[in-house]
């Protein structure tokens, strides 16, 4: 282990970087590197070189050849490129992954470009100070946007396709008269920048956070800069190479240092940088937790155990069971199994991987119920690494790139065999290759809009975990509208259509397609987002033409704008929910009386526009009783307004104004009875006993008299109570009788009209103790009946 582990050097005290020979380089490089233009894709992708682009013996007829080498040097292709003058600036990204490059030629103006495919170069903003090329610059993605920032002696710029800002770098050392590199790190989350003072600062690629800052003591100008940091690591460093040095440093203040041969390329991956050169190409990454856990010099992780053990046993050595027994008294042999299979993922060489995967195999032997998936499929993986890292293939894939590189190089068939090989859930494998697939698909624009979207849909059908929609994104980022709109017609959940239709300006497709799916949350988001887009106007005949949608837009203005449910009412002609609209205004939005009569003659004049003839009256009363209310609190004081005719009624006679109480009840045609029934009430209880006698005496009652009674039984008056129950109709004498407690009389009426009825109220309302005599006399009653 010992030995495995001195091509180890630590930065700072918690993590270690190694460098490892990938290939020996087979191509036949007469030139040096620095006398090409070079570029490298990530992914372990080709090498594209162009010789000697400077050379001016050229003939002027002669145009350059671009060839193209696989990672571990062997020709792939070679091809004629254009006249045009070569620029390393542009080179540098001929061969990135996405699909859309970006070539910029600031010199002095600064010019960019979105799709080499098609040329089209768009005049960036001027750059205060700017008279000739830059001393660095790079790129930076931000919500799919590309922005250039670039340095001018001290200062530093964001382009956009529309704005110039300065850029100030929190914590930047002073004294910095320019800036000589810069770097993005491979995930455009944190950038470097190299000064002539030697520093390098290290922040987030927002320019809101430092990282750290370096003194690597060299002022010379690097010849490259990149990031090297590996995925979930909280380490962060970045690699400096100068003519023949290669330095490694973090946030810490002691650094790694390589001496370089030859001339050398860096190319940021994943999760470390290629270096290669005329000879050999290499690559330096962060030493992975797993496999530092193993190696490292005394180490006693389960996983080191492990390993030892396993080599033990292989020699027939009792320490073997040493070591296992350690494991196992630890209770950590489930943790050290996964240790080696994790370790031996990130393991360059076969032999070593061999080595931690039999040590896995050992410890899974003592284990009951270890699943042995991981193992498994970590086999598996580690094969198809190994068969593509060949020196015949030249793809150097590591463990963590695995995953993405044959969709990103579209290798689709190839890419899908491979997850059938692995078993992988077509969710998590065939799925993602199949949209990858269809999202390159829209971007061949020689092929119409109708058979793209035909032959996706073909291709995918309802494959489980594919997504239309995000096709259909792909598809209007690269100016296809039309086949987005096709392809949204695959896409079952309109959740997911709703949000795309807005965005490509198709928000009455977007609403129709809401209206279908019955979520009402989605139709209200269309509604808000038509409201913002079209004038009022039409937003309304829009509604008009849905339904649905215009009976939730109204319940949304009930709760929300009211002034816009007024407007719909208007704008369709419906006078009668116009004038509900009116009514409600009276009451909750006006507060002076003079505001809620007009409001309530607005309603007048809408209903009779509906013809409701009804609702008009109604209206029309409700304003006389507000203004008489208005003038009887003018007059007499107290509370009228807001009160029924009754209550009111009510309120004048308590208030002992018996003739207004009459004249409004002429006024407002309230029938007698009621009047009666009123004055009745309200005299009992002002307890007025005399007043209400007075009143049953004015003329012939027009309820009878047993209410007279009822009430004062009410008021606990039976004095009063007599008075009235004399003056009840024979057909509600017993009742009267009974109320005021007179069962004797009671009966003895009942007797005489010869009611079984009334003979029977009387019986349930007699008690055995003292009304025996007058049960008897009912019962001979009857019998006298019976036998008539």
């Amino acid at each position: 282990m010992d030995c495995y582990t001195a091509n180890w050097n630590p930065l700072g005290d918690s993590a270690f970087y190694r460098k490892y020979e990938l290939y020996s380089m087979d191509w036949d490089l007469k030139e040096e590197l620095r006398d090409c233009l070079v570029a490298a894709a990530p992914y372990g992708g080709p090498i594209a070189l162009l010789r000697n682009p400077w050379r001016k013996e050229k003939a002027a007829s002669v145009r350059p050849v671009l060839e193209i080498y696989s990672a571990s040097g062997m020709p792939l292709a070679s091809l004629m490129v254009s006249a045009l003058p070569a620029s390393r600036l542009g080179l540098d990204r001929v061969l990135r992954p996405p699909e859309d490059s970006l070539w910029i030629l600031p010199v002095p103006r600064t010019w960019a470009t979105a799709n080499v495919s098609d040329l089209k170069l768009r005049r960036m903003p001027e750059v205060p100070g700017l008279q000739s090329a830059p001393s660095c610059w790079t790129t930076l993605c931000r919500d799919r946007v590309a922005h250039i920032l670039l340095a001018v002696g001290p200062d530093l710029y964001l382009l956009d396709h529309a704005t110039c800002s300065p850029v100030t770098l929190p914590g930047l050392a002073p004294g910095v008269s320019s800036f000589l590199q810069m770097a993005v790190s491979f995930t455009s989350r944190h950038l470097a920048l190299f000064t002539d003072t030697g520093y390098i600062w290290m922040g987030t690629a927002s320019f809101k956070e430092k990282l750290c800052e370096f003194n690597c003591n060299i002022r010379a100008p690097p010849k490259q800069m990149v990031w090297c940091s590996r995925p979930r690591s909280k380490e962060r460093a970045v690699v400096v190479a100068w003519e023949r040095r290669l330095m490694v440093v973090g946030d810490t203040p002691e650094s790694i240092q390589f001496v370089l041969d030859e001339d050398s390329y860096l190319v940021p991956e994943l999760d470390g940088v290629r270096i290669f050169s005329r000879t050999t190409h290499e690559f330096l990454h962060e030493v992975p937790v797993a496999s530092e856990e193993i190696f490292k010099i005394a180490s006693m992780a389960p996983g080191a155990l492990l390993l030892e053990a396993q080599k033990e046993y292989e020699k027939e050595s009792q320490k073997a069971d040493e070591y296992l027994r350690e494991i196992q008294e630890l209770g950590q042999l489930p943790q050290a199994v996964q240790q080696c299979i994790e370790a031996a993922g990130h393991e360059h060489w076969p032999d070593m991987q061999k080595s931690l995967l039999r040590a896995a195999s050992f410890g899974k032997c003592f284990l009951d119920r270890f699943p042995p998936d991981s193992f498994v499929r970590m086999c598996q993986d580690l094969r198809i690494l190994n068969a593509i890292r060949d020196y015949h293939i030249g793809i150097p894939l590591t463990y963590s790139q695995y995953p993405q590189v044959l969709v990103l190089r579209r290798l689709y068939p190839l890419a899908i065999q491979i997850c059938e090989y692995l078993r992988l859930p077509e969710v998590q494998g065939v799925s993602r290759i199949l949209a990858h697939w269809a999202c390159y698909k829209v971007q061949q624009k020689d092929v119409s809009d109708e058979d793209v979207a035909r032959a996706i849909n073909q291709k995918l059908g309802d494959t489980p975990g594919v997504s239309y929609s995000d096709i259909a994104a792909r598809a209007y980022g690269c100016g296809r509208t039309e086949l987005a709109i096709k392809l949204l017609e695959y896409e079952p959940r309109s959740g997911e259509q709703v949000p795309l239709l807005l965005k490509m300006k198709r928000s009455k497709l977007a609403l129709s397609k809401a209206i279908e799916s019955g979520d009402t949350d989605l139709v209200f988001t269309v509604l808000l987002h038509l409201k913002n887009e079209l004038n009022r106007g039409d937003f309304f005949m829009t509604l008009r033409n849905q339904p649905m949608a215009l009976s939730l837009y109204r319940q949304f203005c009930k709760h929300q704008e009211l002034e816009t449910l007024k407007d719909l009412y208007n704008q369709d002609d419906n006078h009668q929910e116009l004038g509900s609209f009116h009514i409600r205004a009276s009451y909750t939005a006006e507060e002076h009386i003079e505001g809620r009569v007009a409001a309530l003659q607005k309603a007048a004049e809408a209903f009779n526009k509906a013809k409701n003839d009804f609702a008009a009256k109604a209206t029309e009363d409700q304003m006389r009783l507000l203004r008489l209310q208005r003038c009887l609190e003018d007059e007499l004081g107290g509370r009228f307004l807001d009160l029924s005719v009754h209550d009111t009624v009510t309120t004048l006679i308590l208030g002992g104004h018996n003739k207004r109480a009459e004249q409004v009840a002429r006024d407002f045609r309230i029938p007698d009875k009621r009047l009666w029934w009123l004055k009745l009430t309200a005299l009992a209880d002002l307890e007025d006993w005399e007043e209400l006698e007075k009143f049953s005496k004015s003329k012939k009652s027009p309820i009878g008299y047993l209410p007279f009674v009822e009430i004062c039984m009410k008021q606990h008056n039976k004095y009063e109570a007599k008075k009235y129950a004399s003056r009840v109709g024979p057909e509600q004498k017993v009742k009267a009788l009974l109320l005021v407690g007179d069962v004797a009389q009671a009966a003895d009426v009942a007797i005489e009209h010869r009611n079984e009825a009334e003979m029977s109220l009387v019986l349930s309302h007699c008690t055995g103790a003292t009304d025996g005599a007058t049960v008897d006399k009912i019962q001979r009653a009857r019998a006298q009946a019976q036998k008539k």
